[in-house]
């Protein structure tokens, strides 16, 4: 196969086709056509809905039972943040179709408050793509993608679970598309009681524990001439949570958020050439109540109108470059937070060139500015290479400068807001190997980190808390893969193994990070015989400290949790499920004093028509 034929392969997933015909032959459309690039040069994780399924509860524990993520989360359904290679909630970034969706007011995205259901693919991505996916890009990214199908017809499903403490959930989708038009619509409802029991946890029970959630997906594309295109895509969410309290005469507070997100596409796409232009537009409220029996105590509303131009030209068949722009105006206004009516201005401008010197060796050089309003920020750089060595071997090398900006909230928070702040600035490399044996897929990255500024909230001389530039931080580990499919007859046996060695530091002090496991293991094994499906999914944690004084007493420790699932379809429409989660009963938490479930259960009905 010569140069351009394998170009035609590659890039054939995200619309730049070199057919001498020039005429586009995709069926798929993906709203975030950087992700299919950012695999080319890059190890990324994909979780696909049908996986997603076996943890369907919600986002935190897809995560933590199907990737390398450190997640902690306070009771289940509760607050939950991330934890990619020893970094921070903040310095994770969650994308949506390929625009950062972390709250401007935290500087992260809360995990239990991002619905997932309704998207097509779950991608994890660690280590930094921030000269493509902007600030707080440090320790990794999860992108949450939809894609549109032409030439489909009319296709829908129903999914409906009941399981342990009173927990109700339901998804319906629904799509139908043609020649030249593609319409997509889901919505997704969940509840829970969430009043579950650990007893040998002093005696605790998950006192206002509910939570609801509600959440609609829509998206269209038309493809108005041979190279032009026009996509589509709004989603809605309404989420309630409770938080737990300890005993039954404390006083029970509740969050609520609403959240909008709507993006329109036009995709121009020719034989050398491919052009998409953004135009994207973010709201989050939120509203805390500290009785929920009075009125709100505090709350927010964000604001984000975004503009992108991502194009993407073919200079000769070996030769590629691809210039990214942006702009937002980000805007805020708080309620009892001090924050009244502020306003910032983000651009960005950014360059890559790849070069594929043969079909097993390519290369991928990038360089961005930001510029944000108030802030110096730095130039950053990255590098990415990607060699087939042997048909046994793959090498890939990636080194990156990053940064991240303060939120609102570290900047104008009353009483602590600092307006002093400097950006995180963040350089890291890793090393991927991959070695094919048998069939098998075994990946094994060690990585690097250094992040100097480090934004902490911490003890003021005034009694409260404020953010400050404190700490350089290092961190260093290996992320380690084991992947292994086998088709025998009717039989199908898909195994993912995964283990990652994180050690984080925090320079001055030399002591680790809080919420950081040494050791963390994942493990998903499926079987399936003709109709029937089992799978059996594990996760461990090792010793995490939940302090910056490495106290033992304090420290979370080692846990083992098992789950599993069988299902079964009938007549080519209807599956039929069950789940046992925590099948041995292990007592832990991810976050100190808020023990998870112990065993409970689910069953569940699809319906495809």
């Amino acid at each position: 196969m010569d140069i351009k034929k394998s170009l035609v392969l590659i890039f054939s997933a995200y619309g730049c086709l070199l057919s001498a015909q020039e005429k586009a032959i995709d069926t798929v459309y993906i709203f975030d056509n950087q992700m299919s690039k950012v695999k080319l040069f890059h190890k990324v994780n994909t979780i696909s809905p049908e996986d997603a399924q076996k943890n369907s509860t919600n986002l935190s524990e897809t995560l933590r039972f199907q990737s390398q993520i450190y997640i902690k989360e306070n009771g289940r359904g509760a607050v939950s943040s991330p934890s990619f290679r020893g970094t921070t909630a903040q310095q994770t970034a969650f994308v949506w179709n390929g625009i950062n969706i972390n709250s401007q007011f935290l500087g992260q995205g809360d995990v239990n408050n991002i619905p997932f259901m309704g998207f097509d693919q779950l991608d994890v991505k660690s280590g930094s793509v921030g000269v493509v996916y902007g600030s707080g890009a440090i320790g990794g990214t999860v992108h949450l993608n939809n894609s549109l199908s032409f030439n489909k017809g009319f296709h829908a499903s129903i999914f409906s679970e009941v399981a342990s403490f009173s927990t109700y959930n339901n998804f319906a989708k629904a799509s139908f598309s043609n020649e030249k038009f593609s319409f997509k619509f889901s919505g997704n409802y969940s509840e829970s009681e969430n009043d579950y029991k650990v007893e040998e946890s002093r005696n605790y029970i998950n006192r206002n524990g509910e939570y609801s959630n509600t959440n609609f997906n829509i998206s269209a594309a038309y493809k108005i001439a041979p190279h032009h295109q026009l996509s589509w895509i709004t989603e809605l969410f309404n989420g309630n949570q409770h938080f737990p309290v300890f005993l039954d005469d404390y006083t029970k507070t509740k969050y609520e958020t609403q959240n909008v997100r709507t993006l329109l596409v036009w995709d121009w796409n020719t034989s050398k050439l491919s052009n998409l232009f953004r135009a994207a537009y973010t709201e989050e409220n939120f509203q805390y109540f500290d009785n929920i029996d009075q009125p709100k105590s505090s709350g927010g509303t964000g604001k984000n109108y975004i503009l992108k131009n991502d194009f993407n030209y073919f200079l000769t068949s070996k030769w590629n470059i691809n210039v990214i722009g942006e702009f937002q105006v980000n805007k805020a206004e708080g309620y009892m937070s001090g924050i009244k009516d502020v306003s910032r201005n983000v651009g960005s401008l950014a360059g890559l060139l790849r070069y594929f010197a043969t079909n097993d060796l390519r290369f991928e050089a990038g360089i961005k500015k930001d510029f944000v309003e108030d802030y110096s920020s730095p130039v950053l750089l990255s590098f990415s290479g990607n060699w087939n060595v042997t048909n046994w071997y793959n090498l890939n090398l990636n080194a990156a400068k990053n940064f991240r900006y303060p939120s609102f909230n570290d900047l104008y928070w009353s009483p602590g807001g600092n307006m002093n702040l400097k950006p995180e600035t963040a350089y890291q490399f890793d090393l991927k190997n991959q070695f094919k044996i048998a069939g098998a897929k075994i990946t094994l990255t060690p990585y690097y980190i250094r992040i100097t500024d480090m934004i902490t909230w911490l003890p003021s001389n005034m009694g409260y808390y404020s953010p400050v530039n404190t700490y350089k931080v290092q961190s260093y580990g290996l992320d380690s893969q084991f992947e292994y499919e086998k088709k025998f007859g009717k039989h199908i046996l898909k195994t993912n193994l995964g283990y990652s060695y994180t050690k984080s530091i925090n320079l001055e002090t030399k002591k680790k990070l809080m919420y950081v496991p040494l050791h963390k293991f994942f493990g998903n094994i499926d079987y399936q015989y003709s109709c029937i499906k089992l799978y059996v999914q594990g996760m461990y944690n090792g010793l995490t400290y939940t302090d910056t004084e490495e106290k033992q007493s304090a420290a979370l420790k080692p846990y083992f949790v098992m789950n599993a699932g069988v299902a079964g379809t009938f007549m080519k429409k209807y599956t039929i499920g069950g789940k046992v989660n925590n099948i041995f009963n292990e007592i832990y938490q991810t976050t100190a004093f808020y023990p998870l479930p112990k065993r409970n259960y689910s069953i569940y009905l699809n319906i495809n028509f």
